[in-house]
């Protein structure tokens, strides 16, 4: 294992300064070094990975720098659009360095990763190549990971485009550095996990749920089973992140007649938040997004996201939705907000504010995203 620190230090020296990107759990120790020893000025968490790719562009625009931006494999998608029609050396050619968490690895032995992983796993290196963009693979010899610094700084100018580290699961050494303390939710003592069986208790039985990627489903799966209810109305994204409010929307417009609930996190829905728009002027007068916002991206180790730091409501109501409630802290007024949005007409948004964490023992789905996904449509399309 290499320490977060000294590989940090090792871009430093050659000339790497300004870090911006979205969370993964691969790369969190690295991340978490980051959030606590680097100003804002240098590290930003930026809501995509394409915005991160456009942020670097900006920083080298500005002052000739090369910058990291981090993320994961599955992420690659959102930063392909910037990656080859900003950054490339046929177009702009802008220099920078990609950190990337490599998720589904299928050169480890005995590791089984989520099954949203598998797939961009073994796909990863061919998409890098079919880019032609350069790669390696981050040594765990610190003395290999500092020239591999030296030439992805070195490969990036000469090309004049991105290069890419892939990092494989336990490359980062845990850190000993304490995370920062976020004071701005001091009047919420909420947990996710109880919210959302508050939720499935509360909600009319015929009622289709559509969650977000990481605890929200995994959660809405076991307060299924703590109830011992069935799944066939759950349509968990296990992966897709931020686009699971899109996915509600497509099933509410060709099912009118139903209800749609989406339970979103602040980290999804910041990462593509222009689907708002399109959910609050719709026609989809049976809609309903909730939001879950904790003020940390959860699933992938607690780095903040700016869910506290901006008003989800007034960005629902710009949006257009006919209903707005909250922000909620009480269990006493998400019953009162389940009952308005229910009685009311056109999509309806509620924010619900919530601790950050979860149980170190939460289970997670039996069934294969295949196997929701037939649960489900068998259910839906009664």
């Amino acid at each position: 294992m290499i320490s977060p620190d000294f590989f940090y230090n090792s871009l430093k020296k050659v000339g790497i300064n300004f870090i911006a990107g979205v969370p993964d759990s691969l790369l969190k120790e690295f991340c978490k070094y980051a959030d606590i020893c680097l100003p804002k000025e240098k590290h930003v968490i930026t809501t995509s990975e394409g915005a991160a790719v456009s942020l670097a562009t900006g920083v080298y625009l500005a002052t000739g720098d090369i910058s990291l931006v981090y993320l994961q494999n599955s992420g690659l998608g959102n930063a392909v659009n910037p990656l080859l029609s900003l950054a490339d050396p046929e177009v702009y050619g802008v220099p920078m360095v990609l950190m990337v968490g490599w998720r589904g690895n299928p050169n480890i032995k005995n590791f089984k990763d989520e099954p949203q992983h598998v797939k961009q796993g073994r796909v990863t290196p061919g998409m890098l190549e079919a880019m032609e963009v350069p790669y390696q693979i981050l040594s765990l010899d610190p003395v290999k990971a500092k020239e591999q610094a030296e030439w992805a700084s070195s490969e990036a100018k000469n090309i004049g485009g991105p290069v890419v580290i892939l990092v494989t699961k336990d490359t980062f050494s845990k850190s000993d550095l304490d995370q920062k303390e976020e004071q701005k939710n001091i009047e919420v003592n909420l947990t996710r996990e109880e919210v959302i069986k508050y939720i499935t208790s509360n909600i009319p039985k015929n009622s289709f749920i559509i969650s977000s990627t990481g605890m929200i489903s995994r959660e809405l799966y076991e307060s299924r089973e703590n109830f011992n209810q069935e799944h066939t109305q759950d349509f968990l994204t296990v992966g897709s992140m931020g686009f699971a409010s899109q996915i509600a929307l497509g099933i509410s417009l060709s099912k009118p007649e139903k209800d749609i609930i989406c339970l979103d996190g602040d980290g999804a829905a910041l990462m593509h938040l222009g689907g708002m728009a399109s959910i609050g002027t719709s026609d989809a007068k049976k809609y309903k997004h909730i939001l879950l916002n904790n003020g940390v991206h959860d699933s992938v180790g607690g780095q903040p996201t700016l869910g506290l730091d901006i008003s989800f409501t007034k960005i629902a109501e710009a949006c257009g939705y006919k209903k707005i409630i909250g922000p909620i802290f009480t269990l006493d007024n998400i019953k009162n907000g389940i009952e308005e949005m229910f009685n009311s007409q056109g999509p309806s948004f509620m924010e619900i504010h919530i601790i950050p964490g979860a149980r170190k023992d939460l289970g997670r789905p039996k069934e294969s995203p295949k196997q929701n996904k037939e649960l489900f449509i068998n259910c839906l399309r009664k």
